[in-house]
């Protein structure tokens, strides 16, 4: 039987979605601290799934993002060239915010007695100065004995070009030290920039075993319950690894769970012809968003974990989805601050204690406690029915905010819900307005469980052209990943003029990556003829900084021809990114980036007939709901279930499922695709 499965853990509920004969069904469970494979499990006991039957089993995890958040990696090490032994100290001199007083430079993962030199040196284009003294090892490897040392962090300058230096010293400690985790800097960035590159490593060794742990234990468990082949693995990059791929590089899994619903609103915006998109995906503990144009996301290497206004954060250079993600979910939690404002987030209340209405002991009021009091979510249908929510309670939480407020406890719930959407609102506008891109030619597509409450209301604010609230959207990330591919990337620092001269060069070095990409797919059992391959340079005007991704749409061109294209795309880009171009400057290419994927077998949604007609079939009852600033109104709830391809209603109106709630603010028209998609204009 063909049975694919995904799942899906985030800080508050762990998704699972299954497809079989062409059925798709979804639950939703408790996310499991720290034991999260264990809620995994649990998720296919609650779907009645013999895990013997399934063919394709994918996996989103937190595990790496948690235990660098947490500080839950191991003690890490770090060697490197003499001389550059603090230069993840010195880091970099920019600050978030200039005219921020409270800034600190964050502290290193790695202290500085465990930062070690050894004499070893390359020069600028990776040649041989000076050959490692791999002696000096001894001494260093025994005092990292001594201080419990249980993952090293090898990081040579130049090693990007050269990775010679770095393998010698890996084979040297590994016959010296064998049970001690390594991770050189040529395995997982063969970028340029040195602090980068050093943090990159060493929060890859940092995570490595505990990342490792995990990807064991959860194979083995999936196993014992019956699972014949290994899961594979969500990537922050939109691609699936294999299990063995993902435990040799962990720190590419750092968005794991996001990324999926990112790529399922590609996918799915696929299917309905909308090849402009705003993704948001509001969960229990954070909403994250994601700006598709032209069916395309954007990928950086400029990821960055615990960036404030008072700390400039952890740069990390792998590959990732271009995500904004804020501490606003459905868990986050209300409380006033030392001035006596209502904030919300960014801590929640997770899945234990929970929100208020769990009546699990939580006592803090969140924003899902603040769409129950308005009406907006059912209590009678809360959690799709499996918790009969604390009313009374969610009424003491909203009015011991209220008091010194002095205000009503529905006021105060209204406040709640404003403060979320002005929040996610700014989230929205950095992907959209902050890039070069006008809303008003996006459509919202909102999932996740709380993205179908908040979206009418943030479309409305952004002026976006509709909202489109996909199939199953309460577990829409876990859904994305049957619809996607294995992916590498392969990005390495090879600086040169783009001109005629060095077109060749431009081959040569794309040849290079195309045949690693081949030969590492090949292990994986992946033939030639399953593999897809997308080129991209990284490229900038000559004495720039930073640069800007295009992609080499022909390779095969000849001559002028071929740097008259490149060149037309780069500043088109360049525009969009920087708000300028200069037509006349020389272009200098820095990296050369392969995407490669190798090609599955997807789920495939097939579209329902056409029935149209009203949808007073799907209607449950008619209740009072709270719109906030759009008034309170007797508002028609429909079992989306129900709802066929073709028909159409109006707001206002409450969508109800068993994973999410969808909100229809009033003077609004909805239409249902051919997936069961609800598309909401703003304009009735």
């Amino acid at each position: 039987m063909n049975l694919r499965v995904a799942t899906d853990v985030g800080g508050t509920f762990t998704d699972l979605v299954y497809i079989r004969e062409g059925e798709i069904k979804a639950v939703k469970s408790d996310t499991v601290y720290p034991n999260f494979d264990q809620g995994v499990i649990n998720a296919a006991a609650k779907a009645q799934l013999s895990l013997s039957e399934v063919s394709f089993f994918a996996h989103g995890t937190t595990v790496v993002i948690n235990a660098l958040t947490e500080r839950k990696g191991v003690k890490t090490a770090l060697v490197t060239t003499a001389g550059f032994r603090d230069v993840l100290e010195i880091a970099r001199g920019n600050t978030p915010d200039i005219f921020n007083n409270y800034y600190r430079k964050p502290e290193p993962f790695v202290p500085r007695y465990l930062r070690r030199e050894i004499q070893e040196r390359l020069d600028h284009r990776g040649q041989i100065i000076e050959a490692p003294k791999l002696e000096a090892l001894d001494s260093i490897i025994a005092d990292f004995k001594d201080d419990g040392v249980e993952a090293i962090a090898l990081c040579f300058l130049h090693a990007y070009l050269n990775p010679a230096h770095e393998q010698l010293a890996a084979e040297y400690i590994r016959e010296k030290w064998p049970t001690v985790h390594i991770i050189c800097s040529h395995e997982i960035c063969a970028e340029w920039r040195e602090y980068e590159r050093s943090s990159t490593t060493v929060l890859s060794a940092y995570v490595l075993p505990p990342a490792q742990n995990y990807l064991n234990t959860l194979k083995e468990q999936l196993a014992d319950q019956g699972l014949a082949s290994d899961p594979f693995i969500m990537q922050s990059n939109g691609g699936i690894a294999t299990l063995q791929a993902a435990k040799a590089n962990p720190i590419s899994l750092v968005e794991s769970g996001p990324v999926g619903g990112m790529l399922g609103a590609v996918a799915y915006g696929r299917l309905i012809d909308e090849s402009n998109i705003m993704a948001l995906d509001i969960g229990g503990t954070t909403a994250k968003c994601s700006l598709v144009h032209r069916g395309r996301t954007r990928v950086t290497t400029e990821y960055i974990i615990e960036k404030t206004a008072t700390t400039a954060g952890y740069p990390i250079k792998t590959p990732v989805i271009d995500i904004v993600e804020i501490g606003n979910g459905g868990g986050s939690i209300a409380h006033l601050d030392a001035a006596g404002s209502l904030r919300v987030g960014p801590k929640s209340a997770g899945s234990t204690p929970g929100p208020v209405a769990y009546g699990r002991g939580g006592q803090q009021a969140t924003t899902t406690d603040a769409n129950l009091i308005t009406g907006k979510i059912n209590p009678n249908n809360f959690a799709g029915g499996d918790i009969e929510p604390d009313m009374s309670a969610v009424q003491t939480a909203f009015e011991t905010l209220a008091e010194p407020l002095g205000v009503d406890a529905i006021d105060v719930a209204h406040g709640v819900i404003r403060i979320a959407n002005a929040n996610m609102v700014n989230a929205l506008k950095l992907i959209s307005v902050n890039r070069g891109h006008d809303p008003r030619d996006f459509a919202l597509m909102a999932f996740g469980g709380g993205g179908a409450m908040h979206a009418c209301a943030l479309a409305r604010e952004l002026n976006a052209r509709k909202v489109i609230i996909p199939p199953l959207a309460g577990v829409f990330s876990a859904f994305g990943m049957l619809m996607i591919d294995l992916r590498r990337d392969y990005i390495r620092t090879h600086r040169l003029d783009l001109t005629e001269a060095g077109i060749q060069e431009i081959r040569a070095t794309f040849a290079e990556q195309l045949s690693q990409a081949e030969g590492d797919y090949g292990k994986d059992g992946f033939g030639s003829e399953q593999l897809l391959h997308e080129l991209y340079l990284d490229a900038r005007y000559q004495g720039q900084e930073h640069t800007v991704k295009v992609r080499v749409a022909d390779l095969d061109l000849e001559g002028e021809e071929f740097i008259g294209a490149m060149s037309s795309v780069f500043h088109k880009s360049h525009e969009q990114e920087y708000s300028f171009q200069l037509a006349d400057s020389p272009i200098e290419v820095v990296n050369f980036h392969l995407v490669s994927y190798a090609l599955l077998d997807k789920a495939e949604l097939k579209a329902q007939e056409k029935t149209g007609g009203d949808a007073s079939s799907a209607l449950l009852e008619t209740r009072s709901v709270d719109y906030d600033d759009l008034g309170v109104h007797d508002a028609a709830v429909y079992q989306r279930e129900k709802l066929l391809h073709g028909m159409q209603l109006c707001g206002p109106a409450i969508i109800e499922e068993s994973t999410t709630t969808t909100v229809v603010e009033p003077n609004t028209r909805v239409e249902v695709d051919g997936f069961g998609g609800l598309h909401i204009y703003l304009e009735a």
